[in-house]
């Protein structure tokens, strides 16, 4: 693991981490919303062979990555991790997308398909209705067991106040990509349609993410496969590192290829 670096980038001083040797294939893994790269994926990283390399950024205002007056959108994030490829010399890389950070995935291969070779999109849907009604209209839905616990809300604002440059702007930044995400529209099933990237989809059983919807997107993405995982919430789908490091080894070319 190399130490983490900021680059300045769309107005914006993105933090980033690369783990594995610098000539590995390169594996872009994009976290969640109001996580950082270290909660999504620290132990995932861990757990995959050695060989690859794996570089994950903080999103605005996610992390060691400060919030800016810029607005919130999910074009803005993926052109910041364009400029990120661009800044390290990689032209064409693979992708992994957790639920925020699969919006952000698949607007990248959608609007920049040359540069994205396999594309994995873990708890993503690609319009609000995608999501169980429980999840888009929680305040009706008091006690939902999709979503995050108490526990995960506490250690997101711990992880968050541990290395902010901004730590008192939690719950303002957390209202605002909140509601970013909550009114953002999603991409019309053609341009689903039209993904030139083998994709594997992961989804858990009891995600966030309706499991028809999957299947939906599984239908529409001409290279596509899709993986359920078990007893699986939302929160536990990058937890699953037993199930995942065989999905993605399985998927993914090698990491020295």
């Amino acid at each position: 693991m190399t130490a983490g670096r900021h680059l300045h980038v769309n107005g914006i001083d993105l933090y980033y981490e690369e783990h594995g040797p610098a000539d590995g294939r390169p594996l872009i893994a994009l976290h969640g919303g109001l996580l950082t790269a270290e909660m999504a994926f620290g132990t995932l990283i861990a757990a995959l062979p050695p060989g690859r390399r794996v570089i994950a950024p903080e999103l605005q205002g996610h992390g060691h990555t400060a919030d800016t007056d810029r607005e919130f959108r999910i074009g803005h994030l993926a052109e910041d991790v364009l400029g990120l490829l661009d800044h390290l010399g990689i032209e064409r890389a693979d992708l992994l997308g957790f639920s925020l950070g699969g919006y952000v995935a698949l607007e990248l291969a959608i609007s920049h398909p040359a540069r994205v070779d396999h594309l994995v999109l873990a708890s993503t849907n690609y319009r609000p209705d995608g999501y169980h009604d429980e999840i888009r209209h929680s305040e009706l839905h008091p006690g939902s067991t999709r979503m995050p616990t108490e526990r995960d809300f506490a250690d997101m604002r711990e992880a968050y106040l541990a290395v902010s440059p901004e730590p008192d702007h939690f719950d303002d930044f957390a209202a605002k990509a909140s509601g970013a995400v909550g009114t953002f529209e999603g991409w019309p099933a053609e341009a689903l349609h039209r993904l030139a990237a083998p994709t594997l989809l992961v989804v858990g059983d009891h995600d966030f993410v309706r499991l028809d919807h999957a299947v939906e997107m599984y239908e529409l993405i001409p290279d596509a496969r899709l993986a359920v995982l078990p007893r699986t919430t939302h929160m536990d789908v990058m937890r699953r590192t037993r199930l995942l490091v065989p999905l993605l080894e399985g998927f993914l070319p090698s990491a020295n290829a």
